[in-house]
């Protein structure tokens, strides 16, 4: 009699039981929801920020084309040679960002297939470290050749603008190296954030 009288109320501390664990489950898995979009938000937003850094650099080397022929060709008299070398350079520039773009403008990359996004975020953050190995060469031959041109032209105005160059090269460098590393840091916090998401599923 006493057993067949506590089974009922047995049954209804574990369907109680069951109830909570589902509730508490319910709760987590909304959590990691909520985790997940906030991560992937933070992805989306710093995609972006590289994809716009991308652009400004895709419009400043384009218009640096008609630019630097006015001031050098057309106003300085350098040589065309230089100023052609100069276009050449900036479409080399300009295709290079483009293609590293591509890696990255990914539409709804966020939302799936986050494996794929992740090996293309690699491959995007080795390209423009590797870029540094054919830029800095370039543009040291770049400045090394318009500092020539402008001897060619006044040699002792020549040595007024050589120290411009320099100074100009100094903080060029300084600020290009601070961009490149700050893409550098974005790209690997997407990376993180993906393994992150991954590693939960």
């Amino acid at each position: 009699m006493n057993n067949d009288y506590q089974n009922p109320q047995n049954d209804m501390e574990l369907e109680a039981m069951r109830q909570q664990l589902n509730t508490l489950k319910k709760k987590l898995d909304k959590q990691q929801i909520v985790d997940d979009h906030i991560i992937r938000q933070s992805m989306r937003k710093t995609a972006n920020s590289i994809k716009t850094r991308y652009t400004i650099i895709m419009a400043i080397s384009l218009l640096m084309i008609p630019y630097t022929y006015v001031i050098f060709v057309e106003r300085l008299g350098i040589s065309l040679a230089f100023w052609i070398a100069t276009a050449v350079f900036m479409l080399v520039c300009c295709g290079a960002t483009y293609y590293n773009r591509l890696n990255v403008n990914i539409p709804n990359a966020m939302g799936r297939n986050l494996i794929e996004v992740s090996n293309r975020m690699a491959r995007a953050k080795k390209f423009d470290a590797n870029w540094l190995f054919f830029g800095i060469p370039a543009v040291i031959v770049w400045l090394g050749w318009l500092t020539w041109e402008f001897y060619q032209l006044d040699a002792e105005t020549a040595h007024y603008m050589f120290y411009g160059i320099v100074c100009g090269g100094i903080f060029g460098s300084i600020a290009g190296f601070r961009m490149h590393n700050k893409t550098q840091e974005q790209y690997q916090e997407i990376i993180d954030a993906i393994e992150e998401i991954t590693a939960d599923e």
